[in-house]
């Protein structure tokens, strides 16, 4: 909440009245310390290099950006992982356990930092990790890092969205059919038939009657997805258990990111952004007892 809000609810509950800069002033220096707390952990693992606890049998890794506005004017994207178990359901697989790391920080930082949680949760023990992510190619470094033999799965919405650009650039945005034909291809990755979609955008691309600048956006809609060939088997994965979307991950960008940092009027200096997200973070993983006499 705004550090104003906290200040009227400490009077309200405690009868004690400070200003909202000494409640500022007070989160930012907790937050600063249990960065320095984190931080020194990973450090400690690397001179120690103890062994992981045993890791679930099915992990999802999920790491993601948002954008977080700083004074001045300037936005900068803050990285979140989600680590969680996949355990299977009746309508499909839910993720249980949940925990979160987010930082303000470059992608080798971040993979870096990141270490005491995968660590804490077993990534490099677990039966099989599924990283679902974007695509991007920091996302793709993040999982090199961590557990490199990862089941690794683009986000289902994430490449529908890819088909949706072909289909408004090939038949025009909004029309019944650029509806009908992304309909038909979401249907056809969603259960196995990736290769049929990517012949379906080759031939789109090769219509004669389409633009330039529309055969481009087709064009790199098809390459886009034939890179990532073995991160579009969904129903592959379906059948195997596995996520095939980063809801995880999309869900903390807002509540764990973006509620605290993105309120209506809010710029953060830079340095003060890490504090907040570790309190953040400490609060949203269960951890705030065990972890704040370490303060």
């Amino acid at each position: 909440m705004p550090f104003a809000q906290a200040a009227e609810l400490l009077a309200h509950f405690t009868g004690v009245r400070v200003g909202a800069e000494t409640v500022r002033r007070l989160t930012e220096a907790a937050g600063a310390a249990q960065v320095a707390v984190e931080t020194a952990a990973v450090r400690a693992l690397e001179r120690t290099l103890p062994d992981g606890p045993l890791g679930p049998a099915v992990q999802l890794l999920s790491v993601d950006g948002a954008m977080a506005p700083l004074v001045g004017g300037a936005w900068a994207e803050v990285k979140t992982l989600v680590l969680g178990e996949v355990v299977p359901g009746a309508d499909g697989p839910t993720t249980v356990a949940l925990s979160y790391v987010s930082r303000l920080t470059d992608a080798t930082t971040f993979g870096y930092l990141a270490t005491t949680e995968t660590h804490r949760r077993g990534t490099s023990t677990a039966g099989t990790v599924v990283a679902v992510t974007d695509g991007a190619a920091w996302c793709q470094g993040f999982i090199d890092l961590h557990r490199p033999d990862a089941v690794r799965v683009l986000d289902f919405p994430h490449a529908v969205e890819h088909l949706g650009q072909a289909a408004q650039a090939a038949f025009g945005p909004g029309t019944p059919a650029a509806s009908a034909w992304l309909g038909q291809q979401a249907h056809a990755l969603r259960h196995g038939a990736e290769a049929a979609v990517l012949t379906a955008l080759a031939d789109v691309a090769a219509t004669p009657a389409l633009g330039a600048e529309a055969r481009a956006v087709v064009d790199g809609v098809h390459a886009y997805l034939t890179s990532r060939r073995d991160l579009i088997r969904y129903q592959a994965f379906a059948t195997a258990g596995y996520p095939i979307g980063s809801g995880c991950v999309e869900s903390a960008n807002k509540l764990v990111v973006e509620a605290r940092l993105k309120g209506p009027g809010m710029h953060w200096a830079r340095p003060n952004v890490d504090p907040l997200l570790a309190l953040r973070t400490l609060q949203a993983n269960g951890r705030w007892e065990q972890d704040w006499p370490a303060l």
